[in-house]
């Protein structure tokens, strides 16, 4: 046989490595294909999960076999051996994170070898993130930072031949359209995956339209965020008998005539069956087959001895008129073959949610499943946010001062772990679960030296800084015991910021003062009584101490907090049911009999709704008549369509004063709610506390709280993909095929990442969040979104244990998030919640310290000279090397949905920051692995043929330091830097 090999020359990279220079050429290489034979491609994988029934360590070291027999590091040693003892065979490693661990354990004489198998082609890495992220519960940033993770790694460990081609999400449990955007924006040629519903499976296999071009976003050019996307065939395992690891129990090939059973003539007829059958599902004269599964490979000796024969006696049989022609294969080199046979592909523009298995089984619980660590992992990437960018501005400093060694590589690690599709999806083991929170845990501890270090040398004053974690449940011990401290409130965002702060104090009246000596309102409320119960045995303040305070751009301003008085009681809230509450933005009211949200007014637009908001719960199935499926923490199966409400009316109680207006609800004893309206604010904030659930009446149950309206929504709602571009849903329908709907519940939900909404022809209401949840709308003008989930039963997809977390005292877990509301004119509505949730994501960083500040001390600074257009989000500001920078900006507004901020923007690299001078500015991927004037992509034809109108024409940029930011434009700069 022999090989086609394109050759990339990339001219001489010249390195030190133990006293030698070396230069590197870099190529791929594909098996030939015979064009007039059905050319099957064995792509031999392993699938492993950075965490699912064992910990990360575990899986990676063997360890706790008892749970499942399952060791990383065995199945890399015995397959790099395997592939050395022929150079027609092929393997592909995902999972980078692992391959991380292993590739540091390695000798020299290893390393070597795995280098030369990684330029030949025989090991090729595919995907080549940290981990296969989740696509439900994941926000962009965050995917984008476990993929620059990995990708970095294996380009700073083998060049250009690491450089994956194609991603690989063979496992997740859905996909977002967002998801393939990025990918076709890091410069992938194509994407495939596993799962897909049940329903549109059979139907594409109808109409051969089992590979396709998915148009990714409706505001980008195309071909930008198109991406050839391929269904396999059968998930991702091997076809029926054909599985020779040895967690399997198919049959080897046994080829010596004179021995018992002999099968050769049988398995090479129904492999030639299957192949053909399989044919028949896609369009060219090339098929896929996985030849792997969960955590195989172990052993590869027996996969690639009886793939060897396999593939031997089925092209044997060439010579008898067989038109069948089996190679070792990569998902790359197959995705040449798609890409040379010149066809034109159907195209799909939405997404891939949700996905059922089964008429009654839909994986749609687990956009909610374990709620208060999607929480932590949502604030965790705040916080990494904040440690690069503190990382950047405080210099070497940050990295070893005064406070000691601090590092965000750490956090980097621990988010990027926890992006993988059984770790923010809720759907692992309770044992790993906490093993996620240790290592985000950790990342805290290391981000928060390097913050202290960094804003120690910003604001001049090293006196210690405390970081108080528990601040939504009224815990600080600094605060609490103290009668003079100051309040440092970083801003991550390139706008200025205004935030409600609640601080837990013993005192009854505060003087606050901001940077400029300017007394700033305050006002003392009584700790709330489901506050206490939460933190019973942590904190003991009495009080909160409410205020607003504001931050600039990338930047930080200084509050001084002093004690006046400890004898005076503040107001008691009253026992009563409100009529309304208002400040010059919004009017709320509140139905007098029920104390329940009855409407919304926006005062600016004089627009008004009837509104109403309650909990419910659904009752989880365990399973009936219909079907034994049961709710667990992948699946959502309700045992009927009407909830049960928590409390038609519940206990009031009211506070008001010049800072904040509260109406405290308490539905039951696990269910209770503030309203909350600030001062010159243009949103409601619904702050929800839910748990323990009871389970103690043998009833699982998923708790929802439901917005009931009068707008006209006719059964359309809208949710954002992984937080950024807006997706239509209705009722009872997919745009790709005529749904059977067997689910009226389950079948409905989709994740909101950070906002959803409803509207019709003169009012929208969104409602913006700070964790990835389920939401749907099931009746015309309602809006419902899943809060917590506690279940008695498994779902029978591999977990093995209940979705009841324990929670701090054993008894169940208690949560507490924030919904936002704004009701605005559909033409506007954008204006309001892209900010908002940004906000939201990228929250403002508290740090305290004792003592009033010292007259030396800067108490405000800025990193911008200006803050960026409103348009404009910083995404990324990290450091990459001694002297550059990782910059990335986005455009955070769709085509068409914002009048004012629907437009490009130009922005000056050089006068962006002023504490860094910009020397340089190289453009790369947004994988952050490729220049940018280098990113070439496979170019397919789509079944819309030519004459697309593009959205941007003739916007090149003005000038090397003015660039052009288009609408959900992303543009990811390298920039070398000193301080000035």
């Amino acid at each position: 046989c022999f090989y086609f090999v394109v050759l990339f020359f990339c001219g001489f990279v010249c390195c030190f490595v133990g006293g030698f220079f070396c230069f590197v050429i870099l190529f791929v290489s594909c098996p030939a294909t015979k064009p007039s034979m059905l050319n099957v491609h064995l792509v031999p994988h392993t699938h492993d999960d950075v965490g699912w029934l064992k910990t990360v360590d575990q899986y990676f070291y063997g360890g706790r076999n008892y749970i499942q027999h399952a060791g990383v590091q065995y199945i890399l040693d015995s397959v790099v051996a395997e592939l050395q003892k022929d150079p027609a065979r092929r393997f592909i490693y995902v999972e980078t994170a692992f391959f991380f661990r292993w590739w540091s354990q390695q000798s020299r004489s290893t390393r070597n070898i795995v280098t030369q198998l990684v330029q030949e082609g025989c090991l090729e890495f595919v995907n080549g993130g940290w981990c296969m992220s989740d696509e439900a519960s994941t926000h962009y940033s965050s995917v984008i930072d476990q993929m620059t993770l990995g990708l970095r790694f294996l380009n700073d460990t083998f060049g250009e031949c690491g450089r994956p081609r194609v991603a690989w999400h063979i496992d997740p449990f859905g996909h977002a359209r967002e998801h393939a955007s990025i990918f076709a924006q890091m410069g992938y040629d194509g994407f495939f995956f596993g799962r897909l519903d049940y329903q549109d499976k059979d139907r594409r296999m109808k109409t051969k339209e089992m590979e396709m071009v998915w148009r990714a976003s409706a505001s980008l050019n195309p071909p930008t965020a198109d991406l050839f996307t391929g269904v396999l065939p059968n998930g991702y395992n091997p076809p029926p008998g054909f599985c020779w690891d040895q967690s399997c129990s198919d049959d080897p090939v046994q080829d010596d005539p004179a021995l018992e059973d002999y099968n050769v003539d049988d398995l090479v007829s129904r492999f030639i069956s299957i192949s053909k059958a399989q044919a028949a599902l896609y369009k060219t004269n090339h098929i896929v087959m996985t030849m792997g599964s969960d955590f195989q490979y172990e052993n590869a000796n027996p996969w690639y001895k009886n793939m060897d024969k396999l593939i031997h006696y089925v092209n044997a049989q060439q010579a008898n008129g067989s038109q069948v022609n089996v190679l070792y294969s990569t998902p790359s080199c197959y995705l040449q073959e798609l890409n040379l046979a010149n066809q034109t592909w159907p195209l799909k523009s939405d997404d891939f949610f949700p996905y059922a298995d089964g008429p009654h089984d839909f994986w749609t619980g687990y956009f909610t499943s374990r709620p208060a660590l999607k929480r932590y992992e949502r604030l965790s990437n705040s916080l990494l946010q904040t440690c690069n960018q503190l990382e950047v501005l405080g210099g070497p400093k940050s990295r070893s001062g005064p406070f000691g060694k601090g590092d965000s590589d750490t956090m980097k690690r621990a988010m990027a772990v926890a992006q993988h599709h059984d770790a923010v999806s809720g759907t692992e083991k309770q044992h790993v679960a906490d093993d996620y929170a240790k290592r985000l845990a950790e990342g805290w501890a290391h981000c928060q030296v390097l913050v202290s270090n960094s804003l120690s040398v910003l604001s001049g004053s090293e006196v210690p800084r405390v970081f108080c974690e528990n601040l939504n449940i009224s815990v600080c011990p600094l605060t609490e015991g103290s009668k003079m401290f100051s309040m440092n409130v970083y801003n991550p965002l390139a706008r200025p910021v205004s935030w409600s702060v609640h601080l837990p104090v013993n005192g009854t009246s505060y003087n606050v003062t901001d940077s400029s000596g300017n007394v700033v309102d305050s006002q003392v409320l009584p700790v709330s009584k489901p506050t206490q119960y939460i933190r019973r045995g942590r904190g003991y303040a009495k009080y909160e101490l409410v205020f607003q305070v504001q931050a600039p751009p990338l930047g930080f301003s200084t509050y001084s907090i002093t004690l006046l008085k400890t004898d005076v009681t503040p107001a008691e809230p009253e026992r009563r049911a409100p009529v309304s509450m208002e400040n010059k933005y919004l009017k709320v009211t509140f139905d007098p009999n029920t104390g329940l949200l009855s409407g919304l007014t926006n005062l600016e637009t004089q627009q008004s709704v009837q509104l109403t908001q309650n909990f419910y719960w659904y009752n989880a199935s365990v399973g009936n008549a219909e079907s034994s499926q049961t709710s667990g923490a992948y699946i959502f199966r309700p045992n009927s369509s009407t909830p049960c409400a928590v409390s038609k009316k519940p206990d009031i109680s009211t506070l008001q004063n010049s800072v904040v207006q509260e109406v405290r609800q308490q539905f039951s004893p696990w269910v209770s709610q503030v309203v909350r309206l600030y001062e010159g604010s243009r949103e409601l904030e619904l702050e929800w506390t839910v748990g323990p659930v009871p389970v103690e009446d043998g009833f699982g149950k998923e708790v929802i709280t439901r917005f009931d309206s009068n707008i006209s929504s006719a059964g359309y709602f809208y949710s954002d993909s992984n937080g950024r571009e807006v997706l239509e849903r209705r009722k009872d329908y997919r745009p790709t095929w005529d749904l059977t709907q067997t689910e009226p519940i389950a079948g409905n939900y989709y994740p909101i990442n950070s906002r959803a909404f409803i509207k019709d022809g003169k009012a929208q209401l969104t409602v913006v969040t700070e964790r990835s949840q389920g939401v749907s709308s099931i009746y015309n003008g309602s809006l419902e979104i899943m809060l917590h989930r506690r279940l008695l039963r498994d779902d029978y997809r591999g977990v093995g244990e209940p979705l009841s977390e324990p929670g701090e005292f054993g008894n169940g877990l208690v949560v507490r998030g924030r919904l936002l509301l704004t009701l605005t004119p559909p033409e506007t509505a954008a204006d309001s919640h892209r900010p908002l949730a940004q906000g939201l994501v990228l929250q403002p960083l508290l740090s305290f310290q004792e003592g009033a500040p010292k007259p030396t001390s800067k108490l405000e600074f800025s990193a911008l000279q200006a803050a960026l257009p409103p348009a404009v989000h910083l995404l990324t500001l990290s450091q990459w090397d001694s002297e550059s920078v990782l910059l990335r900006l986005e455009h955070q507004y769709e085509s068409g949905e914002s009048k004012a901020f629907s437009q490009p923007v130009t922005l000056n690299l050089q006068k962006l920051f002023s504490t860094l001078e910009v020397l340089g500015a190289s453009e790369m991927s947004l994988g952050a692995n490729q220049w940018k004037e280098n990113m070439t992509r496979l170019q397919w034809n789509p079944s819309d043929g030519e004459g697309v109108e593009p959205l941007w024409v003739g916007l090149g940029d003005p000038s090397p330091w003015e660039i052009i930011l288009n609408p959900m434009e992303i543009r990811t700069f390298l920039l070398r830097v000193r301080q000035r």
